[in-house]
């Protein structure tokens, strides 16, 4: 009964941890669901431990994740959503063999922190290119807690929240009630309180950082963007079926900024910027989609970020954002650099289409670009990060160090339905504002999109599954944060300290044994 009272409460806090994310965005639900965990996870033997994280991640991520399977069905849906919960199974063993290793209930739970950000990062890095989403950092994008990427990046975010939710598992296990016939009271308060405490002050403490680059985004040099949400004929897979029609969303919407700029309603930007997949037509192979752009661009006087998919190199495709100029011709450009896997290509495609026919639905492979993620687009560079690679921690820092003073963030959710893809994706863009001290233009097909400063508030945001034109004049930043600097030493920090604090206690208990 016990068992399965722990196998109950294992599903519920994954659940709950769930409802932290947008789109019901109850951000401090994430410290007490991982707080359940804990405790579920405190002294037990590593076969129950992976149990207790399986049921966990599952309760997680089946509802996390129900939106990859809206319109390809439950089977592919429901395989991620287990693959991603057997890592917080080998999180459960690992919390397991600490325990075994710290002798100390208290010590297993303060392990527990940094030994779940080791979990995300094994996640984040495997099968082919690892899978992101999910990360408990992306879920406190209005929390105070958002500040730590300022400091170390989403690594430090989700340390945080897991080390609040520690404590709080600590101040649960230390009550002790008296069980009396009157009433029940806890023989010493002092304890939990001061946990409690902790945690609430780790939250709050990154409210106390000093968000940005190292300006005020007011007196340094600006950048006028104009973002462009042309929408689309439906929403699904089939999304671009009249691909001509989706370009031309995009071009009206750039003609009609263009008149109001004419008529002195608007001022003129610097740059105008489409979304991912805005031109399906590869427009340098054709005639008429070219000829449809360059007239948006000269209509506007400046160039047009164009989301593009080009027909080369054959048989393959790539996913690339062009910088088309009001003369017709594409002056710099970037090619997704991560495809996803079984959505934009397929690994091992022959052995995969022996478990699914869905395989096939992926008609043809999109190749991995191999440049830089930055584009001069105007008076500014831009950092880009088509679509899922925002979730890579190394993605836009690695153009931030190469100049970005603005950050792009290309997407197409017109796939995903009105699911809540799309402002958890929005969540991510919004810590990479802090993290790395730059404003995110955060354009969709469809949105949600946004104008995001460097603090992750949001500047201008557009509605879903609408066609809109957001506005912004955005600081370009050249300074780099603690985050940008430090790039992937924290994470690597806090997983090695997760292992080897247990290790070293080991070693030191066995050499007590020998001297004994």
């Amino acid at each position: 009964m016990r068992l399965l009272l722990r196998a109950v409460a294992a599903v519920a806090a994954g659940v709950a941890l769930d409802v932290a994310f947008p789109s019901v965005g109850w951000w401090p639900v994430a410290p007490l669901a991982l707080a359940g965990l804990f405790l579920l996870l405190r002294g037990v033997r590593p076969v129950v431990g992976a149990l207790v994280g399986a049921l966990f991640g599952l309760g997680f991520f089946v509802p996390h994740l129900g939106w990859s399977g809206i319109y390809v069905g439950p089977g592919p849906w429901l395989a991620l959503a287990v693959l991603q919960a057997a890592y917080v199974a080998l999180f459960g063993v690992a919390v397991a063999l600490t325990g075994r290793a710290t002798q100390s209930r208290t010590g297993q739970l303060l392990l527990m922190a940094p030994l779940w950000v080791a979990q995300e990062a094994v996640r984040g890095r495997t099968p082919f290119g690892g899978f992101p989403w999910g990360r408990v950092a992306f879920s406190q994008a209005d929390s105070p807690a958002l500040g730590w990427a300022w400091a170390g990046g989403a690594p430090a975010v989700s340390l945080v929240v897991a080390l609040a939710g520690a404590l709080l598992a600590l101040a649960a296990s230390q009550l002790k009630w008296d069980r009396s016939v009157r009433a029940r009271k806890t023989r010493n308060l002092t304890q939990p309180f001061a946990a409690v405490v902790g945690s609430a002050g780790l939250m709050a403490g990154g409210a106390l950082l000093p968000l940005g680059a190292g300006g005020d985004g007011q007196s340094g040099p600006k950048v006028s963007v104009a973002a462009i949400q042309g929408n689309v004929a439906r929403p699904g897979l089939d999304f671009n079926a009249e691909r001509r029609q989706v370009l031309t969303n995009h071009v009206a919407g750039t003609l009609a900024l263009a008149a109001d700029v004419r008529a002195g309603r608007v001022q003129r930007p610097d740059v105008v910027l489409w979304p991912e997949n805005s031109s399906d037509i590869d427009p340098t192979t054709d005639g008429q989609a070219s000829r449809d752009i360059t007239a948006a661009a000269e209509a506007v006087g400046v160039p047009v970020v164009v989301g593009a998919v080009l027909a080369r190199p054959t048989p393959r495709v790539s996913n690339a954002t062009l910088v088309w100029s009001p003369l017709g011709k594409v002056t710099d450009s970037y090619v997704k650099r991560r495809p996803v896997p079984f959505a934009e290509y397929v690994p091992y495609r022959s052995f995969f289409r022996t478990v699914t026919t869905k395989v096939d639905l992926v008609r043809t492979d999109f190749a991995a670009g191999k440049g830089t993620p930055v584009i001069d687009a105007g008076p500014v560079r831009f950092g880009v990060a088509i679509c899922f690679e925002v979730a890579f921690d190394d993605q836009l820092r690695d153009a931030v160090r190469q100049g970005a003073g603005v950050l792009l963030v290309p997407t197409n959710n017109a796939t995903f339905g009105r699911t809540d893809e799309s402002v958890q994706q929005l969540a991510m863009s919004r810590l990479r504002a802090v993290e790395l001290g730059r404003p995110v233009v955060h354009i969709s097909t469809v949105g949600v999109s946004a104008l995001i400063r460097p603090d992750g508030s949001v500047a201008s945001r557009g509605g879903h599954f609408t066609a809109e034109v957001l506005s912004a004049a955005l600081p370009v930043e050249t300074a780099l944060t603690p985050a940008a600097r430090l790039g992937a030493w924290p994470e690597a920090l806090i997983a090695a300290a997760g292992f080897a604090v247990p290790g070293l206690m080991t070693v030191r208990s066995r050499a007590a044994r020998r001297r004994r």
